[in-house]
Protein backbone atom coordinates (compact mmCIF):
# COMPACT_ATOMS: atom_id res chain seq x y z
CA UNK A 1 0.00 0.00 0.00
CA UNK A 2 1.57 3.43 -0.88
CA UNK A 3 1.01 6.85 1.33
CA UNK A 4 0.60 9.83 0.02
CA UNK A 5 2.19 12.65 1.54
CA UNK A 6 1.37 16.24 1.64
CA UNK A 7 -0.83 19.35 2.88
CA UNK A 8 -3.48 17.83 1.18
CA UNK A 9 -2.32 14.24 0.13
CA UNK A 10 -4.05 13.01 -3.12
CA UNK A 11 -3.08 10.24 -6.21
CA UNK A 12 -3.71 11.01 -9.56
CA UNK A 13 -3.57 8.82 -12.69
CA UNK A 14 -3.07 9.74 -16.41
CA UNK A 15 -5.35 6.81 -18.34
CA UNK A 16 -4.41 7.27 -22.01
CA UNK A 17 -8.01 6.71 -23.56
CA UNK A 18 -6.08 5.84 -26.99
CA UNK A 19 -9.47 5.29 -29.28
CA UNK A 20 -11.70 4.26 -26.27
CA UNK A 21 -14.48 6.59 -26.59
CA UNK A 22 -14.36 9.50 -23.33
CA UNK A 23 -18.34 8.74 -22.94
CA UNK A 24 -18.23 5.09 -22.67
CA UNK A 25 -15.17 5.71 -19.88
CA UNK A 26 -17.51 7.90 -18.37
CA UNK A 27 -20.22 5.49 -18.11
CA UNK A 28 -18.09 2.52 -16.83
CA UNK A 29 -16.80 5.11 -14.22
CA UNK A 30 -20.09 5.95 -13.14
CA UNK A 31 -21.14 2.30 -12.78
CA UNK A 32 -17.37 1.72 -10.81
CA UNK A 33 -18.92 4.47 -8.09
CA UNK A 34 -21.96 3.47 -7.50
CA UNK A 35 -21.09 -0.20 -7.28
CA UNK A 36 -18.23 0.90 -4.85
CA UNK A 37 -20.85 2.91 -2.68
CA UNK A 38 -19.60 5.95 -3.53
CA UNK A 39 -21.55 8.94 -3.19
CA UNK A 40 -21.84 10.90 -7.19
CA UNK A 41 -22.11 14.51 -6.61
CA UNK A 42 -21.89 15.66 -10.11
CA UNK A 43 -21.30 14.28 -13.84
CA UNK A 44 -20.90 16.09 -17.23
CA UNK A 45 -19.21 15.37 -20.41
CA UNK A 46 -15.82 16.55 -19.11
CA UNK A 47 -15.75 14.26 -15.62
CA UNK A 48 -17.01 12.80 -12.53
CA UNK A 49 -16.89 13.92 -9.06
CA UNK A 50 -18.01 11.60 -6.12
CA UNK A 51 -17.01 11.13 -2.28
CA UNK A 52 -16.03 8.21 -0.77
CA UNK A 53 -17.41 7.70 3.10
CA UNK A 54 -16.32 8.81 6.57
CA UNK A 55 -13.29 7.60 7.21
CA UNK A 56 -11.13 7.27 10.95
CA UNK A 57 -8.30 8.29 8.79
CA UNK A 58 -9.30 10.83 6.53
CA UNK A 59 -13.09 11.54 6.88
CA UNK A 60 -13.71 10.93 3.42
CA UNK A 61 -11.81 12.02 -0.20
CA UNK A 62 -13.09 13.31 -3.40
CA UNK A 63 -12.97 11.50 -6.49
CA UNK A 64 -12.54 13.04 -9.71
CA UNK A 65 -12.52 11.76 -13.55
CA UNK A 66 -12.11 14.51 -15.83
CA UNK A 67 -11.14 13.51 -19.86
CA UNK A 68 -8.35 16.00 -20.23
CA UNK A 69 -7.25 15.54 -24.26
CA UNK A 70 -7.13 12.34 -25.28
CA UNK A 71 -6.56 10.99 -21.01
CA UNK A 72 -8.66 10.23 -18.18
CA UNK A 73 -7.37 11.83 -14.97
CA UNK A 74 -8.16 9.72 -11.77
CA UNK A 75 -7.68 11.92 -8.50
CA UNK A 76 -8.27 10.68 -5.21
CA UNK A 77 -7.82 13.81 -2.97
CA UNK A 78 -8.60 13.78 1.00
CA UNK A 79 -11.35 16.34 2.03
CA UNK A 80 -10.34 16.83 5.98
CA UNK A 81 -7.71 17.71 7.64
CA UNK A 82 -4.27 15.17 7.74
CA UNK A 83 -2.46 14.56 10.77
CA UNK A 84 1.35 13.86 10.11
CA UNK A 85 0.57 15.21 6.13
CA UNK A 86 -0.29 11.97 5.08
CA UNK A 87 -3.32 9.91 3.97
CA UNK A 88 -2.23 6.07 5.64
CA UNK A 89 -2.85 4.74 2.08
CA UNK A 90 -6.23 5.38 1.37
CA UNK A 91 -6.13 7.09 -1.91
CA UNK A 92 -4.28 3.76 -3.01
CA UNK A 93 -6.69 2.03 -1.69
CA UNK A 94 -9.59 4.29 -3.83
CA UNK A 95 -7.26 3.71 -6.83
CA UNK A 96 -6.83 -0.55 -6.63
CA UNK A 97 -10.63 -0.66 -6.00
CA UNK A 98 -11.66 1.38 -8.53
CA UNK A 99 -9.76 0.07 -11.50
CA UNK A 100 -10.30 -3.49 -9.89
CA UNK A 101 -14.60 -2.73 -10.46
CA UNK A 102 -13.83 -0.71 -13.70
CA UNK A 103 -12.13 -3.96 -15.49
CA UNK A 104 -15.36 -5.66 -13.49
CA UNK A 105 -18.08 -3.46 -15.53
CA UNK A 106 -16.60 -2.83 -18.36
CA UNK A 107 -16.75 -6.59 -19.49
CA UNK A 108 -20.35 -6.58 -18.55
CA UNK A 109 -21.56 -4.00 -20.23
CA UNK A 110 -20.19 -4.87 -23.48
CA UNK A 111 -23.97 -6.34 -24.48
CA UNK A 112 -25.46 -2.71 -23.87
CA UNK A 113 -23.87 0.07 -24.93
CA UNK A 114 -26.26 1.63 -27.36
CA UNK A 115 -29.14 1.62 -23.98
CA UNK A 116 -26.09 2.82 -21.42
CA UNK A 117 -25.10 4.98 -23.72
CA UNK A 118 -28.58 7.36 -24.81
CA UNK A 119 -28.81 7.61 -20.80
CA UNK A 120 -25.93 8.88 -20.31
CA UNK A 121 -26.30 11.75 -22.75
CA UNK A 122 -29.59 12.54 -21.70
CA UNK A 123 -28.90 12.68 -18.16
CA UNK A 124 -25.82 15.30 -18.66
CA UNK A 125 -27.67 17.50 -21.24
CA UNK A 126 -28.91 19.43 -18.73
CA UNK A 127 -25.09 19.44 -16.54
CA UNK A 128 -23.54 22.13 -15.63
CA UNK A 129 -19.71 21.55 -16.79
CA UNK A 130 -18.56 24.63 -15.23
CA UNK A 131 -19.15 22.92 -11.80
CA UNK A 132 -15.31 21.67 -11.72
CA UNK A 133 -14.20 25.22 -11.26
CA UNK A 134 -17.08 25.80 -8.13
CA UNK A 135 -16.29 22.31 -6.73
CA UNK A 136 -14.79 22.04 -3.06
CA UNK A 137 -11.84 21.47 -3.85
CA UNK A 138 -10.82 23.98 -6.24
CA UNK A 139 -8.55 26.43 -4.69
CA UNK A 140 -6.78 23.13 -3.04
CA UNK A 141 -6.33 22.35 -6.89
CA UNK A 142 -4.56 25.58 -7.54
CA UNK A 143 -1.51 24.40 -5.27
CA UNK A 144 0.88 22.95 -7.23
CA UNK A 145 3.11 22.02 -4.34
CA UNK A 146 4.05 23.65 -0.73
CA UNK A 147 4.93 27.11 -1.38
CA UNK A 148 2.02 27.81 -2.94
CA UNK A 149 0.41 27.53 0.39
CA UNK A 150 2.11 30.94 1.41
CA UNK A 151 1.48 32.96 -2.30
CA UNK A 152 -1.34 34.92 -2.92
CA UNK A 153 -3.38 34.13 -5.68
CA UNK A 154 -7.28 34.75 -7.01
CA UNK A 155 -9.45 32.98 -4.86
CA UNK A 156 -6.57 32.67 -2.25
CA UNK A 157 -5.74 35.95 -1.44
CA UNK A 158 -6.42 36.86 2.20
CA UNK A 159 -4.78 33.33 3.67
CA UNK A 160 -1.69 33.59 2.81
CA UNK A 161 -1.04 37.36 3.66
CA UNK A 162 -2.65 36.27 7.40
CA UNK A 163 -0.13 33.74 7.92
CA UNK A 164 2.51 35.90 6.55
CA UNK A 165 1.53 38.65 9.46
CA UNK A 166 1.28 35.50 12.12
CA UNK A 167 4.76 34.47 11.14
CA UNK A 168 6.46 37.55 10.87
CA UNK A 169 4.61 39.28 14.40
CA UNK A 170 5.80 35.84 15.76
CA UNK A 171 9.08 36.20 15.25
CA UNK A 172 9.35 40.34 16.33
CA UNK A 173 7.73 38.84 19.68
CA UNK A 174 10.66 36.31 20.16
CA UNK A 175 12.66 39.12 19.36
CA UNK A 176 11.13 41.64 22.02
CA UNK A 177 11.15 39.50 24.45
CA UNK A 178 14.78 38.67 24.24
CA UNK A 179 15.55 41.81 24.06
CA UNK A 180 13.93 42.71 27.39
CA UNK A 181 15.80 39.87 28.94
CA UNK A 182 19.26 41.35 27.63
CA UNK A 183 17.93 44.29 28.50
CA UNK A 184 16.94 43.42 32.53
CA UNK A 185 19.71 42.56 35.03
CA UNK A 186 17.22 41.07 37.52
CA UNK A 187 16.29 37.44 35.97
CA UNK A 188 13.81 36.77 38.68
CA UNK A 189 9.75 36.65 38.04
CA UNK A 190 10.14 35.43 34.29
CA UNK A 191 6.60 34.83 34.11
CA UNK A 192 5.82 38.05 35.33
CA UNK A 193 8.55 39.73 32.46
CA UNK A 194 7.17 37.32 30.20
CA UNK A 195 3.73 38.31 30.61
CA UNK A 196 4.43 41.76 30.66
CA UNK A 197 6.30 41.83 27.55
CA UNK A 198 3.05 40.24 25.87
CA UNK A 199 1.05 42.75 27.19
CA UNK A 200 2.92 45.30 25.47
CA UNK A 201 2.71 43.15 22.24
CA UNK A 202 -0.76 43.28 22.69
CA UNK A 203 -2.06 40.25 24.07
CA UNK A 204 -5.55 40.09 25.55
CA UNK A 205 -7.04 41.12 28.91
CA UNK A 206 -9.66 41.60 30.55
CA UNK A 207 -9.05 44.23 33.03
CA UNK A 208 -7.10 46.40 30.07
CA UNK A 209 -10.01 45.61 27.70
CA UNK A 210 -12.38 46.40 30.17
CA UNK A 211 -10.79 49.98 31.43
CA UNK A 212 -10.85 50.91 27.25
CA UNK A 213 -7.98 49.27 25.63
CA UNK A 214 -10.17 47.80 23.22
CA UNK A 215 -7.86 47.12 20.25
CA UNK A 216 -6.97 44.48 22.19
CA UNK A 217 -9.56 42.31 21.03
CA UNK A 218 -7.69 42.91 17.31
CA UNK A 219 -4.07 42.33 18.20
CA UNK A 220 -4.25 39.54 19.94
CA UNK A 221 -5.28 37.16 17.37
CA UNK A 222 -1.61 37.89 15.79
CA UNK A 223 -0.15 36.92 19.19
CA UNK A 224 1.31 33.26 19.63
CA UNK A 225 2.95 31.83 22.19
CA UNK A 226 4.92 29.34 21.19
CA UNK A 227 5.93 27.36 17.74
CA UNK A 228 3.92 24.36 18.21
CA UNK A 229 0.60 27.58 18.99
CA UNK A 230 1.18 29.56 15.51
CA UNK A 231 2.34 26.08 13.62
CA UNK A 232 -0.92 23.92 14.54
CA UNK A 233 -2.71 27.48 14.41
CA UNK A 234 -1.47 28.38 10.27
CA UNK A 235 -2.30 24.71 9.69
CA UNK A 236 -5.75 25.08 10.41
CA UNK A 237 -5.64 28.71 8.57
CA UNK A 238 -4.57 27.02 5.80
CA UNK A 239 -7.03 24.26 4.98
CA UNK A 240 -9.72 26.27 6.30
CA UNK A 241 -8.89 28.99 4.41
CA UNK A 242 -8.64 26.98 1.14
CA UNK A 243 -12.10 25.77 1.31
CA UNK A 244 -13.63 29.15 2.50
CA UNK A 245 -12.33 32.10 0.44
CA UNK A 246 -12.91 31.50 -2.92
CA UNK A 247 -16.54 30.82 -1.80
CA UNK A 248 -17.06 33.46 0.94
CA UNK A 249 -15.19 36.29 -1.39
CA UNK A 250 -11.72 37.63 0.21
CA UNK A 251 -13.57 41.16 1.90
CA UNK A 252 -16.01 38.52 3.45
CA UNK A 253 -13.57 36.28 4.22
CA UNK A 254 -10.87 39.00 6.33
CA UNK A 255 -14.10 40.62 7.44
CA UNK A 256 -15.36 37.51 9.26
CA UNK A 257 -12.13 36.16 10.11
CA UNK A 258 -11.52 39.71 12.29
CA UNK A 259 -14.97 39.89 13.97
CA UNK A 260 -14.76 36.24 15.04
CA UNK A 261 -11.55 36.40 16.52
CA UNK A 262 -13.13 39.14 18.53
CA UNK A 263 -16.00 37.59 19.61
CA UNK A 264 -13.90 34.93 20.40
CA UNK A 265 -11.57 37.32 22.75
CA UNK A 266 -14.87 38.75 24.21
CA UNK A 267 -16.16 35.52 25.45
CA UNK A 268 -12.24 34.73 26.43
CA UNK A 269 -12.30 37.62 29.02
CA UNK A 270 -15.87 36.31 30.49
CA UNK A 271 -14.21 33.35 31.59
CA UNK A 272 -10.59 34.53 32.28
CA UNK A 273 -10.71 37.01 35.13
CA UNK A 274 -6.43 37.11 35.31
CA UNK A 275 -3.70 36.19 32.98
CA UNK A 276 -3.34 37.19 29.43
CA UNK A 277 -5.11 35.49 26.02
CA UNK A 278 -3.57 35.16 22.63
CA UNK A 279 -3.73 33.20 19.35
CA UNK A 280 -5.57 32.95 15.60
CA UNK A 281 -7.28 29.96 17.17
CA UNK A 282 -10.94 31.97 17.92
CA UNK A 283 -10.75 33.44 14.13
CA UNK A 284 -9.78 30.78 13.00
CA UNK A 285 -12.74 28.63 14.64
CA UNK A 286 -14.94 31.41 13.41
CA UNK A 287 -14.27 30.11 9.80
CA UNK A 288 -15.05 26.64 10.51
CA UNK A 289 -18.05 27.94 11.89
CA UNK A 290 -18.70 29.99 9.11
CA UNK A 291 -17.76 26.90 6.65
CA UNK A 292 -20.54 24.74 8.53
CA UNK A 293 -23.41 27.97 8.29
CA UNK A 294 -22.33 27.88 4.18
CA UNK A 295 -22.77 23.81 3.84
CA UNK A 296 -25.98 23.81 5.70
CA UNK A 297 -26.99 26.64 3.10
CA UNK A 298 -26.37 23.99 0.65
CA UNK A 299 -23.36 25.88 -0.60
CA UNK A 300 -22.14 22.57 -2.82
CA UNK A 301 -23.93 19.88 -4.29
CA UNK A 302 -26.09 17.25 -2.21
CA UNK A 303 -23.61 14.71 -1.84
CA UNK A 304 -20.14 16.88 -1.48
CA UNK A 305 -22.59 18.51 1.31
CA UNK A 306 -22.65 15.75 2.84
CA UNK A 307 -19.23 15.08 3.06
CA UNK A 308 -18.05 18.02 3.54
CA UNK A 309 -20.51 18.45 6.64
CA UNK A 310 -19.28 15.02 7.87
CA UNK A 311 -15.24 15.95 7.88
CA UNK A 312 -15.54 19.74 9.32
CA UNK A 313 -17.90 18.50 12.43
CA UNK A 314 -15.39 15.79 13.00
CA UNK A 315 -12.45 18.12 12.61
CA UNK A 316 -14.16 21.13 14.75
CA UNK A 317 -15.00 18.23 17.42
CA UNK A 318 -11.43 17.34 17.46
CA UNK A 319 -10.25 20.93 18.04
CA UNK A 320 -12.98 21.48 20.76
CA UNK A 321 -11.74 18.13 22.51
CA UNK A 322 -8.10 19.12 22.06
CA UNK A 323 -9.04 22.43 24.29
CA UNK A 324 -10.64 20.74 26.81
CA UNK A 325 -8.30 18.13 27.43
CA UNK A 326 -4.91 20.33 26.64
CA UNK A 327 -3.59 22.35 29.21
CA UNK A 328 -3.42 26.34 28.49
CA UNK A 329 -5.90 25.97 26.08
CA UNK A 330 -8.79 28.96 25.54
CA UNK A 331 -11.61 26.61 25.15
CA UNK A 332 -13.83 29.89 25.52
CA UNK A 333 -12.53 32.03 22.45
CA UNK A 334 -12.20 28.82 20.09
CA UNK A 335 -16.38 28.56 21.15
CA UNK A 336 -17.02 32.18 20.90
CA UNK A 337 -15.34 31.87 17.63
CA UNK A 338 -16.93 29.36 16.60
CA UNK A 339 -20.66 30.49 17.39
CA UNK A 340 -19.94 34.08 15.72
CA UNK A 341 -18.62 32.47 12.71
CA UNK A 342 -21.48 30.32 12.21
CA UNK A 343 -24.23 33.40 12.49
CA UNK A 344 -22.02 35.47 10.80
CA UNK A 345 -21.09 33.56 8.01
CA UNK A 346 -24.39 32.41 7.84
CA UNK A 347 -26.05 35.98 7.05
CA UNK A 348 -23.04 36.92 4.56
CA UNK A 349 -23.49 33.63 2.58
CA UNK A 350 -27.09 33.64 2.18
CA UNK A 351 -28.93 36.46 -0.02
CA UNK A 352 -32.19 34.93 1.16
CA UNK A 353 -33.00 34.49 4.91
CA UNK A 354 -35.81 33.63 6.43
CA UNK A 355 -37.65 33.50 2.93
CA UNK A 356 -36.92 36.86 2.58
CA UNK A 357 -34.11 38.51 -0.20
CA UNK A 358 -31.87 40.40 1.91
CA UNK A 359 -29.68 42.86 -0.03
CA UNK A 360 -25.70 43.30 0.88
CA UNK A 361 -26.21 46.72 2.84
CA UNK A 362 -28.67 45.14 5.13
CA UNK A 363 -26.69 41.62 5.50
CA UNK A 364 -23.57 43.95 6.77
CA UNK A 365 -25.57 45.81 9.08
CA UNK A 366 -27.03 42.68 10.94
CA UNK A 367 -23.55 41.69 11.19
CA UNK A 368 -22.49 44.57 12.88
CA UNK A 369 -25.36 44.98 14.51
CA UNK A 370 -24.86 41.23 16.35
CA UNK A 371 -21.65 42.32 16.93
CA UNK A 372 -21.95 45.31 18.99
CA UNK A 373 -24.53 43.75 20.70
CA UNK A 374 -22.40 40.72 21.79
CA UNK A 375 -19.47 43.02 22.35
CA UNK A 376 -21.89 45.58 24.26
CA UNK A 377 -23.49 43.26 26.02
CA UNK A 378 -20.52 41.31 27.04
CA UNK A 379 -18.40 44.24 28.40
CA UNK A 380 -21.09 45.88 30.11
CA UNK A 381 -21.74 42.72 32.20
CA UNK A 382 -18.33 41.36 32.39
CA UNK A 383 -17.07 42.57 36.09
CA UNK A 384 -13.94 44.45 35.97
CA UNK A 385 -11.65 42.97 39.01
CA UNK A 386 -8.47 44.65 39.67
CA UNK A 387 -6.46 41.21 40.19
CA UNK A 388 -3.22 43.22 38.12
CA UNK A 389 -3.56 45.98 41.10
CA UNK A 390 -3.95 43.49 43.89
CA UNK A 391 -1.44 41.36 42.79
CA UNK A 392 1.30 44.49 42.94
CA UNK A 393 0.20 45.38 46.72
CA UNK A 394 -0.21 41.36 47.61
CA UNK A 395 3.53 41.27 46.56
CA UNK A 396 4.75 44.48 48.53
CA UNK A 397 2.82 42.81 51.56
CA UNK A 398 4.73 39.78 51.10
CA UNK A 399 8.23 41.54 50.88
CA UNK A 400 7.43 43.44 53.69
CA UNK A 401 6.38 40.20 55.48
CA UNK A 402 9.61 38.64 54.70
CA UNK A 403 11.38 41.55 56.04
CA UNK A 404 9.71 41.72 59.53
CA UNK A 405 11.81 38.32 60.13
CA UNK A 406 14.77 40.50 60.39
CA UNK A 407 13.50 41.47 64.11
CA UNK A 408 14.05 37.73 65.07
CA UNK A 409 17.67 37.90 63.96
CA UNK A 410 18.87 40.83 65.61
CA UNK A 411 22.60 41.37 65.74
CA UNK A 412 24.04 40.89 69.44
CA UNK A 413 26.35 43.42 68.95
CA UNK A 414 24.17 46.31 68.58
CA UNK A 415 23.46 48.30 71.30
CA UNK A 416 20.03 49.11 73.38
CA UNK A 417 18.95 52.07 71.55
CA UNK A 418 19.98 50.49 68.04
CA UNK A 419 17.88 47.65 68.73
CA UNK A 420 15.12 49.51 69.49
CA UNK A 421 15.56 51.79 66.17
CA UNK A 422 15.74 48.36 64.86
CA UNK A 423 12.69 46.54 65.75
CA UNK A 424 10.79 49.78 65.02
CA UNK A 425 11.80 49.71 61.37
CA UNK A 426 11.42 46.00 60.60
CA UNK A 427 8.99 45.46 63.06
CA UNK A 428 6.44 48.69 63.44
CA UNK A 429 6.86 50.67 60.20
CA UNK A 430 6.39 47.19 58.43
CA UNK A 431 3.22 46.36 59.98
CA UNK A 432 2.22 49.82 59.27
CA UNK A 433 3.10 49.97 55.73
CA UNK A 434 1.16 46.60 54.99
CA UNK A 435 -1.83 47.94 57.28
CA UNK A 436 -1.92 50.95 54.71
CA UNK A 437 -1.39 48.32 51.91
CA UNK A 438 -4.59 45.95 52.75
CA UNK A 439 -6.99 49.25 53.02
CA UNK A 440 -5.52 50.19 49.27
CA UNK A 441 -6.92 46.35 48.60
CA UNK A 442 -10.10 47.33 49.98
CA UNK A 443 -10.64 49.99 47.38
CA UNK A 444 -10.21 47.40 44.63
CA UNK A 445 -12.72 45.35 43.16
CA UNK A 446 -12.49 42.00 43.35
CA UNK A 447 -13.76 38.46 43.03
CA UNK A 448 -14.03 36.10 46.08
CA UNK A 449 -10.73 34.55 46.13
CA UNK A 450 -8.49 37.68 46.21
CA UNK A 451 -10.94 39.07 48.96
CA UNK A 452 -10.75 35.93 51.00
CA UNK A 453 -6.83 36.84 50.66
CA UNK A 454 -7.34 40.30 51.41
CA UNK A 455 -8.89 39.22 54.76
CA UNK A 456 -6.32 36.89 55.35
CA UNK A 457 -3.66 39.55 55.16
CA UNK A 458 -5.65 42.00 57.13
CA UNK A 459 -6.31 39.52 59.90
CA UNK A 460 -2.38 38.79 59.75
CA UNK A 461 -1.22 42.33 59.75
CA UNK A 462 -3.49 43.26 63.13
CA UNK A 463 -1.93 40.61 64.79
CA UNK A 464 1.74 40.91 63.40
CA UNK A 465 1.41 44.79 64.57
CA UNK A 466 0.39 43.72 67.87
CA UNK A 467 3.58 41.39 68.14
CA UNK A 468 6.43 44.33 66.75
CA UNK A 469 4.93 46.47 69.50
CA UNK A 470 4.92 43.77 72.37
CA UNK A 471 8.32 43.26 70.92
CA UNK A 472 9.25 46.64 70.72
CA UNK A 473 8.23 47.47 74.55
CA UNK A 474 9.86 44.36 75.42
CA UNK A 475 13.32 46.12 74.65
CA UNK A 476 12.49 49.52 75.70
CA UNK A 477 10.91 48.09 79.38
CA UNK A 478 13.92 45.59 79.14
CA UNK A 479 11.31 43.39 80.40
CA UNK A 480 9.88 39.77 79.73
CA UNK A 481 6.43 40.44 80.68
CA UNK A 482 4.84 40.84 77.16
CA UNK A 483 5.75 37.43 76.01
CA UNK A 484 2.95 35.00 77.10
CA UNK A 485 0.45 37.97 75.19
CA UNK A 486 3.06 37.45 72.01
CA UNK A 487 3.23 33.60 72.07
CA UNK A 488 -0.86 33.82 71.99
CA UNK A 489 -0.96 36.01 69.10
CA UNK A 490 1.71 34.10 67.22
CA UNK A 491 -0.93 30.71 67.92
CA UNK A 492 -3.85 32.94 66.94
CA UNK A 493 -1.43 33.50 63.63
CA UNK A 494 -1.07 29.85 62.82
CA UNK A 495 -4.10 28.69 63.22
CA UNK A 496 -5.02 31.51 60.83
CA UNK A 497 -2.84 30.15 58.23
CA UNK A 498 -3.83 26.60 59.00
CA UNK A 499 -7.26 27.45 58.26
CA UNK A 500 -6.79 29.37 55.31
CA UNK A 501 -4.54 26.26 53.70
CA UNK A 502 -7.68 24.11 54.17
CA UNK A 503 -10.04 26.79 52.38
CA UNK A 504 -11.62 26.44 49.27
CA UNK A 505 -10.12 29.61 48.57
CA UNK A 506 -6.28 28.42 48.88
CA UNK A 507 -3.77 29.54 46.89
Amino acid sequence: MSISWGYSPKIEKYIPLADFPADKYLIIAQQAIENLGWNLSHISETGIIAYTSVSFQSYSEEISIRIHGNFAVFKSECVGIQMFFNDYGKNDVNLDLFFHEFEYIQYHLKDIWDEKLLHFHQLIANQDDTYFEKAPLTAKNRIKNFLYLFLPQKGYLVTPILIWLNAFYFIFSILFIAIVFENRSDQSLISEVITNAYLNLGSNSRELVLEGQYWRLITHQFIHLSISHVFFNMYALVYIGLMVEHKLGSKNFILLYILSGVCGGLLSLMFHPIGIMAGASGAIMGLFGAFLAMVLSNAFERSANKALLLSTILVTAIMLLNGFVGERVDNSAHLGGLISGFTLGYLLFNETILNKHWTLKLRYTSVAVITLMVAGLILWFTPNYQIRRFNELQFAFEQNSFDFNKVYNIPYDLSKEEKVLYIKKYGIKIWQKNKVIVNEMRKLNLPAKENYRRDFDDKIANRASKIALLLYKEYVEDTTRYRNEMEQLTDEINTIRLEAGSSEYKW
